[in-house]
């Protein structure tokens, strides 16, 4: 009698590990819930404890940071994070390193790289996309990289190969044609930024908010009638009361600038006290009927 050999696992893209990560988050009717952390902050040490320990709290995705010397999008408390990792001597390798051992520890949960067009590109952008891919990256979220720049061309054709999902950023202030062209070329989701400027926390959501939020799905949904586009808000969202309201009106919440803060006044043990606010955004994130 022959011996019939079991089929190895299908291995998804990591555009379909995102996707299945909103859409399970979405059938448990929530809000999908991505932490920031910076990779290499507050040190070499904590910052696997610290993303590990939000893994635990229900983190769906996750954006991990790469450090950049001269991060344009991102308020002070992020800038700070990213200099203290550049000082620990964080490199673009050993971030992605990092995500290597990270995976290992993590099988799961979608990983989206959020860094800067210079690193990558000093890097060697096909080079950085690859090992990005074999660390086991899902996503990449390159915030000074408009959609319609010659280097976004090249990203999409390498993630695409690779199976990685790009993801673009849209603000309230994007003109109807760039709304069409960052919904056409994001894969898994797309980054809506809460309000016009840079990262950090505030304390209340712009009056416009929700109808930027239609405004994008709108367009996603005539561009692609048929196939899940997730659209996600970060920037300000400081406060569970502040999460959930996101999470009325968008399908991912995105916390930064408070979680980060956490993990540098944490202390020799930050890990607990980031995932135990962690925990509370999670919770913040299930809508409320």
């Amino acid at each position: 009698m022959a011996i019939r050999l079991k089929e190895p696992p299908l291995t998804r893209t990591g555009v379909e590990n995102i996707q299945a990560a909103f859409a399970r988050a979405q059938a448990e009717g929530r809000a999908a819930f991505m932490p920031y952390q910076m990779l290499g902050h507050p040190t070499l040490e904590q910052s696997p404890q610290i993303i590990q320990a939000l893994a635990a709290a229900g983190a769906d995705l996750f954006e991990l940071g790469l450090p950049f010397s001269d991060p344009l999008a991102d308020g002070p408390v992020i800038q700070a994070a990213a200099q203290r990792a550049l000082d620990n001597g964080v490199t673009v390798e050993r971030c992605l390193a990092m995500v290597a051992e990270l995976r290992a520890a993590i099988p799961e949960t979608p990983f989206c790289l959020m860094g800067y067009v210079n690193p990558m590109l000093a890097y060697g952008l096909e080079r950085f996309v690859a090992e990005a891919a074999a660390a086991g990256a899902d996503g990449l979220i390159v915030p000074d990289l408009p959609p319609d720049e010659p280097e976004a061309e090249e990203l999409i054709a390498l993630c695409r190969r690779h199976g990685l999902a790009t993801v673009f950023l849209l603000a309230p202030t994007s003109t109807p044609d760039r709304i069409e062209l960052g919904a056409a070329r994001s894969q898994g989701f797309v980054y809506l930024v809460s309000v016009a400027g840079i990262t950090g926390a505030r304390d209340r959501l712009p009056d416009d908010l929700s109808a930027f939020v239609q405004r994008v799905r709108t367009e996603a949904q005539r561009q692609s009638p048929g196939a899940p586009l997730y659209l996600a808000v970060g920037f300000g969202i400081s406060t569970p009361a502040l999460a959930a309201q996101v999470a009325q009106i968008a399908d991912g919440v995105i916390v930064g600038s408070a979680l980060v803060r956490l993990a540098e006044q944490g202390g020799g043990d930050p890990a607990p006290v980031v995932a135990g606010f962690a925990a509370e955004l999670a919770q913040a994130a299930r809508r409320q009927a």
